[in-house]
C-alpha cells in the first residue's frame, strides 16, 4: 500500500510542479516532456566504457535530450550509481535511475522551490515526505533517495526489460509518463562513465 500512494504522490507531484515552473538551469526539464513523442524505439544504443560493461541504453526511444552538467550534477550522477552499487543492483538499474534523476531535478539536488513546488517534492527525484518516501533529510540524501528508488524498482516484477521509461514511471507515476526516455543515452554514458 506504501509504494501506490509514494506513486500516485509523486504523479501529483509531477503535475503540479510542471505546471509552476518556468524552465532554466536549475530546474527540472517539464516543458520538454511535452515534446516528447509517443514511445518508439528509433535506436539501439552501445554504450559502452569497455569491454567489461554490457550494453546500458538498451532500448531508446524517441528524440534524446543532452543537458551539461555543473560539478554537482556530476557528483549526484556519481552518487546514484554508487549506492546503485552499494544495493547489489546492476548498471541497467543505475541508468534507469540517472535518467529518472535527470527527468525529475536536472541531477540538481532540489529543496522546497517555494510557490513553484509540488507539494512537498523534493531531492533528486521529487519525492515527498508527505507520500512516505522518507523525511526531508533522508529525501535531501544521494544515497537514502536512491535506495529508496531502487527499492521499488526492484519491486516492479520484469523492470529488467522493460523500456526505460516504463520502468520509470512504474515507480515514479508521472504525468508525463514517456519523458523519461529522453534521457537514456547520456544516463548511460554516465553510468558507465562512473560504474
Amino acid at each position: 500500500m506504501k509504494n501506490i500512494f509514494r506513486g500516485i504522490g509523486v504523479g501529483v507531484a509531477g503535475v503540479a510542479f510542471a505546471s509552476g515552473v518556468v524552465a532554466g538551469p536549475a530546474v527540472p526539464v517539464f516543458a520538454q516532456a511535452a515534446e516528447v513523442a509517443q514511445p518508439s524505439t528509433v535506436a539501439v544504443a552501445q554504450v559502452r566504457a569497455g569491454p567489461d560493461h554490457a550494453a546500458l541504453a538498451t532500448s531508446v526511444q524517441g528524440k534524446q535530450s543532452r543537458i551539461d552538467l555543473s560539478a554537482e550534477q556530476q557528483e549526484n550522477a556519481k552518487a546514484i550509481v554508487a549506492a546503485t552499487k552499494d544495493s547489489g543492483m546492476n548498471e541497467r538499474a543505475a541508468v534507469i535511475a540517472v535518467a529518472t534523476a535527470m527527468q525529475e531535478s536536472k541531477l540538481e539536488n532540489l529543496g522546497h522551490l517555494g510557490a513553484a513546488n509540488d507539494h512537498d517534492s523534493q531531492g533528486l527525484f521529487q519525492q515527498r515526505p508527505s507520500s512516505g518516501w522518507g523525511s526531508v533529510e533522508q529525501i535531501r540524501d544521494p544515497q537514502y533517495s536512491t535506495t529508496a528508488f531502487l527499492d521499488s524498482l526492484d519491486e516492479v516484477e520484469g523492470w529488467e526489460q522493460m523500456p526505460l521509461t516504463v520502468a520509470a514511471q512504474k515507480v515514479q507515476v508521472s504525468a508525463y509518463p514517456n519523458a523519461y526516455a529522453q534521457w537514456e543515452t547520456q544516463a548511460a554514458e554516465l553510468v558507465a562513465q562512473h560504474w
